[in-house]
């Protein structure tokens, strides 16, 4: 599947704007990584893009119905068992074991902090955030109360990589698609 088919089976099953930049987000994150460690970009963008496809219409229920949705739109068991790795622990038992679904584990939840970090800047931008920005806000679990911070840290640990480097890197990635995900603000 292309990465615009994508997009069209994406808007199917969604329409909430904020989950639209989430998925954008996830998927630049994504593509971040795989250039990053000489992977595949697109199919590691179209994992992201999809990996939340069924929760709009289902939020209780979340991954419950992404292998039926998944595989009715032609995708093979192990695309849908990466989708499904990033709820390990929280919707599924699915534990991330590829590189891809470890980076997929770890920057779900980071994307939508790093959004709100971004969000309460003077700027309301992403493209002068910096790593101790969002380090401070860290420790304040009423800021982005709805983040699971310990998730992301698990992930970091996955990958064997110093939180502030995720951080970094999630930083650069969601920069490179500012405007698309609203991130841009007034820079």
């Amino acid at each position: 599947m292309t990465r615009d088919e994508a997009v069209v089976l994406w808007k199917q099953w969604n329409s909430d704007e904020s989950l639209l930049h989430h998925a954008l987000s996830t998927e630049a994150v994504m593509r971040h990584f795989a250039r990053k460690y000489g992977e595949d970009a697109e199919y590691w963008g179209i994992i992201g893009l999809l990996h939340d496809i069924d929760y709009e219409k289902f939020p209780e229920e979340h991954l419950k119905h992404a292998r039926e949705i998944l595989a009715s739109a032609g995708f093979d068991d192990a695309f849908i068992r990466s989708v499904e790795s990033h709820g390990w622990g929280i919707c599924t038992q699915v534990e991330p074991k590829l590189l891809m679904e470890k980076v997929l584990f770890a920057a779900d939840e980071l994307t939508g902090f790093i959004a709100a970090c971004s969000y309460v800047r003077p700027s309301r931008s992403v493209l002068d955030l910096e790593v101790k920005s969002v380090k401070k806000k860290w420790g304040s679990a009423a800021f982005a109360a709805g983040v699971r911070r310990n998730v992301i840290e698990q992930g970091a640990q996955m990958l064997g990589v110093p939180l502030d480097e995720l951080i970094g890197e999630t930083i650069l990635a969601l920069r490179g698609v500012a405007s698309e995900i609203g991130l841009k603000g007034n820079l």
